[in-house]
């Protein structure tokens, strides 16, 4: 008996091979987290161990020549991710929507949630010492299986290297586990809309 597989949920992993860019973005990050008094409140209040630009900045790629050249390398990659997925754009482009940055300390984390408004969301790892947190994938269907028995693959771990470049449709739920590494790890999220 034949048995198809039905309704995939797809997830893009390369890398931007190009460490003179990586090196420049980890500098760009670390300024960052000096300067940006709001961003450092932001986190602070939030509880976020470390420090984003998430709710603070939201022109990096006007801001600083190294994001516009990462949003350079990340169209590309959105684009061979979104012909991948069967998107009907309409011989349009995804734009990018949000870009912010992530340094995350030591025993940091971030818990499980998902990108509303956007299409396809994704990270860029800079710095990713060892023991840092994987980002950890949820089954769709999670919600759905009710009575089901337990079943291998409900979560999914992707491991960050630097200059990996990871991107998913923007409604899978996932989160960054808690990070046993000595040291920070840096990466960049965005998130691209129609």
């Amino acid at each position: 008996m034949p048995i198809r597989s039905l309704f995939p949920t797809l997830f893009y992993e390369d890398t931007i091979a190009a460490p003179a860019l990586i090196t420049e973005l980890e500098t760009s990050v670390r300024t960052l987290a000096q300067d940006d008094t709001a961003g450092r409140r932001w986190s602070k209040e939030h509880g976020y161990r470390g420090y984003t630009s998430y709710a603070s900045l939201d022109d990096l790629p006007h801001r600083d020549p190294a994001f516009a050249d990462l949003k350079r390398h990340l169209d590309r990659h959105v684009a061979r991710f979104a012909e991948a997925c069967g998107f009907e754009l309409g011989g349009r482009r995804l734009k990018l929507d949000s870009l912010w940055v992530n340094l995350l300390k030591p025993g940091g984390a971030h818990s499980g949630h998902i990108h509303p408004h956007s299409v396809v969301s994704g990270t860029i790892y800079v710095t990713v010492p060892p023991g840092s947190g994987a980002l950890r994938l949820e089954d769709p269907r999670l919600g759905l299986l009710m009575a089901a028995p337990p079943r291998d693959g409900t979560f999914v771990h992707a491991e960050p290297a630097p200059g990996a470049v990871f991107l998913w449709e923007s409604w899978l739920r996932h989160e960054v586990m808690p990070s046993t590494a000595k040291a920070d790890r840096i990466s960049i999220s965005f998130n691209y809309r129609w």
